[in-house]
């Protein structure tokens, strides 16, 4: 008979926010490595109805490119999305305690923090892992997005809809 065998799937996607500026570092052999924390929140109604919020903590470690550009974009309060995988990693510290910590290795992140680069534009940038060969920079057209915002001319095509 066959053996199946499980498939490796390992993926997170995470949004939250920088809970302090990123640390960044090179490692001995000169490979920039940057390392920061979000909080994701998550809001339930409990039993009683009365509105809760979860907050879960993660650690997130991004190398290479995507680093230098969280060095360079991030602060605390930063809000991002990021994709990635678990990996776990264990250290003895100098008094000779293990450590053990999970966190996730980021491949991709999403930078959602607006900037001003005018009055009214606002640039998404999203750096990619440098396995990808592929940094984007999303800039909205500041002058399209007022004509379609002012224009009572432009609709979707709802209004007349009855239930």
């Amino acid at each position: 008979m066959m053996e199946l065998k499980m498939p490796d799937i390992n993926m997170v996607m995470i949004a939250g926010n920088l809970t302090s500026d990123p640390s960044f570092r090179h490692t001995t052999n000169g490979t920039p490595v940057a390392n920061f924390y979000i909080a994701s929140n998550r809001r339930f109604k409990d039993n009683t109805g009365h509105w809760r919020e979860n907050v879960c903590y993660i650690g997130i470690v991004a190398w290479y490119k995507l680093a230098e550009s969280c060095n360079q974009n991030l602060q605390k309060g930063s809000i991002v999305v990021i994709d990635g995988e678990l990996q776990s990693r264990a250290w003895k510290n100098d008094d000779g305690t293990s450590k053990n910590v999970v966190e996730v290795k980021a491949r991709r992140i999403q930078f959602l923090n607006k900037r001003k680069i005018d009055d009214s534009s606002v640039e998404l940038l999203s750096a990619e892992h440098p396995d990808l060969n592929e940094n984007t920079v999303f800039e909205s057209d500041s002058e399209d997005e007022q004509r379609i915002n002012n224009d009572d001319n432009f609709n979707f095509g709802y209004e007349n809809l009855t239930f």
